[in-house]
């Protein structure tokens, strides 16, 4: 497939959708931007797409919880037809709100407790800050299995979120996600190092084992907390007036790996 197509989802107080989708098209996706709704009136329309996104920012205002109504109306409206989806082969990706969602609709981890209403494996719950963070972290990837971190060592990415922890269920838990290759992303310490950290402010929101993005048992699901589609270029880096960066933005590869499955 010379050019897969790109659906961006959003709801009412989403903000990333524009940056997301020029990403996936800097990528040499065709990617579409469209309203829950229009999924709702049509689940069908998921057909015509190879790769689905949730992106950022905050929708239905995060009321209740990050991610939660958005996430209820996949998991009661919508999680057939993405579990097909899924099962076809094509990739879901879910960025800082949309992992929430992810997370949240038992799509992320296929989790037939989380579609009855139970608790799922893991969630992102409020920052052991307190507050609202807004900075730059160091990122390494862990493992081959997730599609879109391959051929990826390590990422400096921005980070945006007031409940971005993430929490197992319990440490069995968590041991199983590890130990089936699931945890895709680590927040690592600054220094050359670049080893996964608990500290803050290196590790932001407190999240255990440093986890910053999973994925589900294929590789192909995937929910982080970074945004890389906001440093695809590299006047997006911090310091890139100081000759710190590469050529182009260390996200866009996230955006690129997604694009070459399909090739």
């Amino acid at each position: 497939m010379a050019q897969p197509r790109a659906l961006i989802l959003r709801a009412p107080g989403t903000n990333c959708d524009v940056e997301t989708a020029h990403a996936f098209g800097r990528a040499g996706a065709a990617p579409q931007t469209l309203h829950v709704n229009r999924a709702l009136e049509n689940p069908r329309l998921f057909d015509e797409y190879q790769i689905f996104c949730v992106p950022g920012g905050f929708s239905y205002g995060d009321d209740i919880a990050a991610g939660r109504i958005f996430g209820n109306q996949i998991r009661h409206h919508l999680a057939e037809r993405l579990h097909a989806f899924r099962e076809q082969g094509k990739l879901i990706l879910g960025i800082c709100n949309g992992f929430q969602v992810l997370a949240k609709s038992g799509v992320l981890f296929d989790d037939a407790d989380v579609r009855a209403g139970s608790r799922p494996p893991a969630t992102l719950a409020w920052n052991a800050s307190g507050k609202f963070e807004d900075r730059w972290v160091r990122l390494v990837v862990e493992g081959s299995r997730c599609v879109f971190f391959r051929g990826i060592e390590s990422m400096y990415l921005p980070v945006a979120h007031a409940e971005g922890q993430f929490i197992a269920r319990d440490r069995e838990t968590l041991a199983s996600l590890a130990a089936r290759g699931q945890i895709a992303l680590r927040y690592a310490a600054m220094d050359d190092a670049r080893q996964p950290t608990d500290r803050y402010p290196d590790n932001p929101n407190g999240s255990m084992a440093a986890v910053a993005g999973v994925c589900d048992a294929t590789g192909r699901v995937c929910g982080l907390m970074p945004h890389p589609e906001r440093h695809i270029d590299r006047t997006q880096h911090p310091r890139w007036t100081r000759g710190e960066g590469t050529d182009e933005g260390e996200g866009l590869r996230v955006f690129k790996n997604a694009v070459e499955y399909f090739r």
